[in-house]
């Protein structure tokens, strides 16, 4: 069971990757190059997550600085930024695009609180998943006579002792976030 405990360990891991990716997209007031990460530009022909036709940096704690490559994208940069649903009102200057981050009121901060915890809760039931394949995986160990009864229950307490951990970490992550998205 180690190796395939290790491919469960794995796989909780990916969820909390992913769940830390969600939680760094959301805006908590300061700004951030990962608040852009989800912004997808018309370029050359297809659609390309703006990294890879700009440089993103954040100057100072309010404002994300994109600067365009190529003087023929910036009019699509600054379209999808707009279009995004960040609610982001890029000002063009030259080839760079400036985006001030606006205050966030007590009803945005709210709504921000609610979508990280669909975030946590997707987690979650990520890590169920994992949890779930790895007791499948036991069940039919012990019912092919590869593992004793005595191995399924103590495998079985180690692949719920992970999916706890990774649950705990993944509220503590949701209770930190949340934290910061309230301070004002």
């Amino acid at each position: 069971m180690s190796g395939d405990y290790n491919d469960l360990k794995r796989r909780m891991d990916g969820a909390i990757a992913a769940f830390k990716q969600d939680l760094a997209s959301l805006r908590t007031g300061r700004a951030s190059s990962n608040l852009l990460d989800a912004v997808h530009v018309q370029a050359y022909g297809s659609a390309m997550p703006i990294n890879q036709v700009a440089t993103i940096s954040v100057p100072e704690p309010r404002m994300i600085s994109v600067s365009v490559w190529d003087k023929s994208m910036v009019g699509a940069v600054d379209r999808a930024i707009r279009e995004s649903n960040l609610g982001f009102n890029p000002i063009v200057d030259g080839t760079n695009l400036r985006i001030p981050l606006p205050e966030l009121n007590e009803q945005r901060r709210k709504e921000l609180v609610k979508i990280s915890h669909g975030y946590a809760e997707n987690a979650r039931v990520a890590a169920r998943h994992v949890r779930r394949d790895g007791m499948d995986y036991l069940k039919k160990a012990e019912k092919d006579g590869d593992i004793s009864e005595d191995d399924h229950r103590k495998e079985s307490d180690r692949v719920q002792k992970l999916t706890d951990e990774t649950i705990t970490a993944i509220d503590r992550m949701l209770s930190e976030k949340e934290a910061e998205i309230m301070q004002v």
